[in-house]
């Protein structure tokens, strides 16, 4: 139901499960099963194809906001496609206005409780259309 551009902050602790989401959401965006999602701890930036180009960012390792422009984060958001961001709590607020916000908390080791946001029309349209 996604539609692009669409971003998706992600935040939680360490192994809450956000890479995992972004392996399941490459699969409802028909990203090809050849290509193998990790986390881009180290790369910053993964794009894959797919039915809308996904766009995996993983901020753990940034430290200032410069960082944000030299991976391109900017004309990544400008465009289109799906984004997901990983530690997106270190963005500011105002660079996701059409969002959505998931926010894992781990239960136990095989619970996760996932606490989702939206922010903008066309992401509270989204979630509305899933209720």
């Amino acid at each position: 139901m996604l539609k692009s551009p669409m971003a998706i902050a992600l935040t939680g602790d360490l192994g809450s499960g956000k890479t995992a989401f972004v392996q399941g959401l490459a699969q409802g965006l028909e990203v090809p099963p050849d290509y193998y999602i990790t986390s881009p701890t180290f790369t910053l930036v993964n794009e894959y194809p797919g039915r809308l180009r996904l766009f995996h960012i993983d901020l753990y390792r940034l430290d200032h906001g410069d960082d944000l422009e030299d991976i391109g984060l900017y004309d990544i958001l400008e465009g289109q496609g799906v984004v997901a961001i990983e530690w997106a709590e270190k963005l500011s607020g105002d660079l996701l206005p059409n969002s959505l916000a998931l926010h894992f908390d781990i239960i136990d080791d095989d619970t996760r409780e996932i606490t989702v946001v939206a922010a903008g029309q066309e992401a509270v349209v989204l979630i509305k259309a899933l209720g």
